[in-house]
């Protein structure tokens, strides 16, 4: 039976959902293409029907785990994402969890055309989090930028870290645990314009 073309969009999309979720649960290499291909309900044969190669579909699975991390941040205040990022449940689901928590280690080692995903990546992130401003050159939406970036480093750090723990490990609890009150306790010292521009979202 011929496949239409809106089928096939719909099997491309499948696939790369199927992909993005494999890739944070394993990392880029820890699954092939016949593997994913089958998980997705394919053949491996069809594979070369959407993709020229593994790498373009490491980017574009990327580019749409990256784009869900940021749909998921609009609306929320840096507090807010912090309390769902910084978290056991994030840490044990990383299938359905954050790309850049997942894969930035194995990102730096990629090609440049998925590096440049993740910094467009964590770019949309970024404005998800940080609230509208009057001008973006002004003072005080500088000033957001920095705590919202140095928020979000440390939010990534914590997940890596707890995750490269044993799952069972003490240590991968605490250091979620310590990591979270620290940056929201640097959040709530923030100057009052600067916390009040980091409020949630209205």
């Amino acid at each position: 039976m011929r496949v239409t073309k809106a089928q096939a969009e719909q099997n491309r999309a499948h696939i790369v959902a199927t992909a993005a979720q494999l890739f944070r649960e394993r990392g880029y290499d820890g699954v092939g293409v016949a593997e994913l291909m089958a998980a997705a309900g394919f053949t491996h044969g069809g594979f070369y029907k959407h993709f020229r190669s593994k790498a373009d579909l490491m980017a574009e699975a990327s580019a749409s785990g990256l784009s869900q991390i940021a749909a998921r941040a609009e609306g929320l205040g840096p507090a807010e994402f912090v309390e769902s990022y910084v978290s056991r449940e994030h840490r044990d689901g990383r299938g359905d969890g954050c790309t850049i928590g997942a894969l930035s280690g194995d990102a730096a080692r990629q090609p440049a055309d998925i590096k440049t995903e993740f910094a467009a990546g964590i770019e949309n992130l970024l404005t998800a989090l940080q609230p509208a401003s009057g001008t973006s050159g002004d003072a005080d939406q500088l000033a957001a930028r920095t705590m919202v970036i140095d928020m979000l480093a440390h939010s990534v750090g914590a997940i890596m870290l707890s995750r490269a723990c044993p799952d069972d490990s003490p240590l991968a609890d605490e250091i979620l645990d310590v990591c979270r009150k620290e940056i929201l306790a640097s959040l709530a010292d923030g100057s009052g314009d600067q916390s009040a521009a980091l409020g949630p979202k209205a």
